[in-house]
């Protein structure tokens, strides 16, 4: 097979290179994995190197899989003997010659992430640390980024110990690595620990493998952090044959310990290597990659380079600005659904989203609409576990008896109720034939229960009390006020992790929807309500109740009965989508503080992390590039009226698809590539493909102009200020004389409503 036909140039000069160290700048669709694989063919039969003196690293099973599938195919077995591993699974092999140097057996286990948690509570117990203080999670984060740099318990304490919480934090690390140990066990942090802290203390290991790899090739190599970093430069060091193969301008994974220094600094570390430049790229447009380079060129932080396509004539990116988030989903499906109806494949299409909770209206409107889809390197809204933990919450106060929901939350957050007190109760209310609550409220009394007797009646306790607000309580208040008393966002506060915080963001994204829903039900109650009603006929109540907001959200996630023939429509975060490719992709919320991310507008290195996801994912498209941002948005919670990512600034107009026509003007109406709207509320006259709920928008005689009891003069779009509320703006005001409704986002407290007549209010 002459595995040298079809590549170009560049791709040919790094596959022919043979000794010393090569830098392959490989961007993104330029077909790096190619170059590899053939280098890997020519190095064994042109230069007939044994395979079993050739190594490949990746960072996924996936793509070592792909690498291994590829290799197979252009040498058949001539591959036998030729390590294409992870980082993790290299260090294993090594590990299981040699562990026992650390005073560890070779049959050694390794700990996962349950395993880890168990085990640090364990000895946080012993060393009388609170978890309420210092919880698992947090602790193992640090633990992690430790191990990142090669920081062992005892460096640890020597580099914090005057600091607090990093004290304790050691006081854990150190007795951790000791129970670990005792387990003859390894976490996933130590694999690539110890094979490195092998090779510094044992001189012989290290010389056997260095001389045994005589060409290393690192795929992915601006993901390494510095103990990967230190691995292979430790296994360089004899041959000094390493070829590194990455893409400076697609390190987006800072947050989680990867140093973009390594790759920048390759051609300093190694004076004598070559560099060869991938540019070509062989997936997008000539349109996206001129978005992609002028973008990605505003990095100071970057080896230079520019994408290019010999293929022409690519459609524009089509710049969507939109009223609010769920005309964004509308639009997005709709185009979605038209496409589909002219011949294209749900599978052509991919939703990319910076923010995990942004995920929630566009379930919400794809499950509305009919359309399958599936959510990759992340979980469905409202699978995720603070949202089932929030919802088992909610179902309680529907009903106590709710066994399943009891379970679920009774010891969530953390309460000290363990499995074993769980399971004497459940014994109690099944002989007793009495639900956990009830057996739960009476715990004093029952036999075995006495130390966790004050805890679960505690908790039985909240739960009545919860049950009594939601008679009282807006819908919106009351989901909030179960946030916050049952201490579900102050326990992931406490984590203090990057995940913790997402889980936070999700929670306030739950309230969002529930406000959309209180929104939606005094639409209806306004727009169905007859003027003229039959005394004797009793009238439909439209009341925003948590049973039937719950029953709504069950239906949305139903899609069991979907034709999946025709693919699915794909949604993931941007760091997840990293190393795909679609049709057609589109990019919602791109909006200051949404993206670029609010973390890290005022910091010059996470900036421009930021640059390159939106490189990332405008390189993730073939054909189309959707970007949208909105005039409002109401995320976490909160309602805010965005400036438009500073992004499209440095995006050519020349790329950039602008309206042929003016488009209607109407109170609620789309333009393309306007910019920020503010204090306005347009919506789609796109007929039935804008609806709440599955009813289209009426808008009656939202807006007009109406005055309260005390004579002011209010309409949609006043600044006000409300003494308990404090700042906001007046979204809409419906119905007439006594019954007139107002409707104001605060700044700080999100959507409320009023009686009109009855609210005291100022202008600003």
């Amino acid at each position: 097979m002459n595995y040298l036909e079809g590549l170009n140039e560049q791709q040919e000069k790094a596959v022919l290179h043979k000794d010393g160290p090569l830098l392959v700048l490989a961007g993104a669709g330029s077909g790096k994995t190619r170059v590899i694989t053939c280098r890997i063919a020519h190095l064994i039969n042109y230069h007939h190197i044994k395979p079993w003196n050739i190594l490949a690293i990746t960072f996924t099973n996936k793509a070592a899989k792909e690498m291994k599938e590829r290799v197979a195919h252009l040498l058949g077995e001539q591959m036998q003997g030729i390590w294409i591993h992870t980082f993790h699974a290299a260090c294993l092999n090594i590990l299981r010659q040699h562990i026992d140097k650390l005073g560890f057996d070779r049959n050694f286990l390794i700990f996962d992430s349950s395993d880890q948690q168990v085990l640090v509570k364990d000895c946080m117990k012993a060393l009388n640390i609170d978890e309420k203080n210092f919880p698992a999670k947090s602790i193992l984060s640090e633990i992690g980024k430790a191990k990142d740099v090669l920081m062992d318990c005892d460096q640890f304490e020597a580099e914090y110990g005057s600091d607090f919480r990093m004290r304790n934090v050691a006081k854990v690390y150190k007795r951790y690595q000791q129970m670990l140990k005792n387990n003859n066990a390894l976490d996933f942090d130590d694999i690539i620990m110890h094979t490195v802290k092998i090779f510094k203390d044992h001189e012989d290991v290290l010389e056997y493998y260095s001389r045994k790899f005589k060409y290393i090739m690192v795929d992915e190599y601006q993901d390494t952090n510095h103990a990967q970093f230190v691995l292979v430069s430790l296994l360089a060091k004899y041959h000094k044959n390493l070829c590194v193969v990455g893409d400076d301008d697609q390190s987006i994974y800072g947050w989680r310990g990867a140093d973009i220094s390594n790759i920048l600094d390759f051609e300093k570390i190694y004076p004598d290597c070559l560099t060869i430049k991938l540019e070509r790229n062989y997936r997008s447009t000539d349109v996206i990659l001129e978005a992609a380079n002028n973008v990605i060129q505003n990095n100071k932080g970057r080896k230079p380079k520019r994408l290019w396509t010999d293929v022409t004539g690519g459609d524009k990116i089509v710049r969507m600005n939109l009223n609010d988030e769920r005309d964004e989903a509308a639009f997005i499906m709709g185009t979605i659904k038209n496409k589909v109806d002219t011949g294209s494949s749900y599978s052509d299409f991919a939703i990319l989203y910076r923010v995990n909770a942004q995920s929630r209206v566009l379930e919400d409107t794809l499950a509305n609409k009919g359309i399958p889809y599936k959510i990759y390197g992340g979980t469905k809204f409202y699978d995720r576990k603070e949202i089932k933990d929030l919802m088992a919450y909610l179902r309680l106060l529907i009903n106590v008896n709710d066994d399943v929901s009891f379970r679920r939350v009774v010891n969530e957050p953390k309460r000290g109720i363990g499995q074993a007190t769980v399971d004497k109760l459940e014994s109690f209310a099944q002989e007793n034939q009495m639900s956990l609550f009830i057996a739960a409220s009476n715990a004093t009394s029952l036999p075995g229960l006495e130390r966790a007797a004050v805890k679960l009646e505690s908790f039985t306790k909240l739960i009545s009390l919860l049950t009594s607000l939601k008679e009282t309580m807006d819908l919106s208040e009351l989901v909030e006020t179960v946030i916050e008393q049952t201490g579900m966002e102050e326990s992931y506060r406490s984590e203090n992790t990057v995940e913790s915080q997402a889980r936070i963001e999700n929670l306030r994204e739950f309230i969002t929807g529930v406000m959309e829903y209180e929104s939606e039900m005094a639409r209806m109650a306004e727009q169905e309500q007859p003027e003229e009603t039959d005394p004797d006929e009793p009238v439909e109540v439209y009341e925003a109740g948590l049973e039937d907001y719950l029953f709504r959200v069950s239906l949305s996630t139903d899609i069991d009965n979907l034709d999946q023939d025709e693919g699915f429509v794909t949604l993931m975060t941007l760091h997840s989508a990293k190393g795909l490719e679609f049709n057609e992709v589109f990019i919602p919320g791109f909006e200051e503080e949404m993206f670029p991310s609010y973390m890290s507008i005022f910091e010059e290195d996470r900036l421009e992390e930021e640059r390159r996801l939106c490189y990332v994912g405008f390189t993730r498209a073939r054909k189309m590039l959707y970007l949208t941002h909105v005039n409002s948005r109401t995320i976490f919670g909160r309602t805010k009226y965005p400036m438009v990512s500073r992004f499209f600034k440095e995006i050519p107009k020349s790329c950039m698809n602008l309206p042929k026509v003016a488009p209607k003007t109407q109170d609620r109406q789309p333009s393309f590539g306007g910019g920020h709207q503010e204090k306005k509320t347009p919506v789609y006259d796109f007929g039935a493909l804008l609806t709440r709920g599955g009813h289209p928008v009426e808008l009656n005689d939202i807006g007009k102009k109406k005055t309260n009891s005390q004579g002011m003069s209010f309409e949609s779009g006043d600044r006000v200020i409300h003494a308990k509320y404090g700042e906001g703006t007046i979204t809409a005001i419906t119905g007439q004389g006594d019954n007139a409704k107002i409707e104001i986002i605060f700044d700080k407290f999100g959507m409320k409503r009023f009686m009109l007549s009855m609210v005291q209010l100022e202008k600003i």
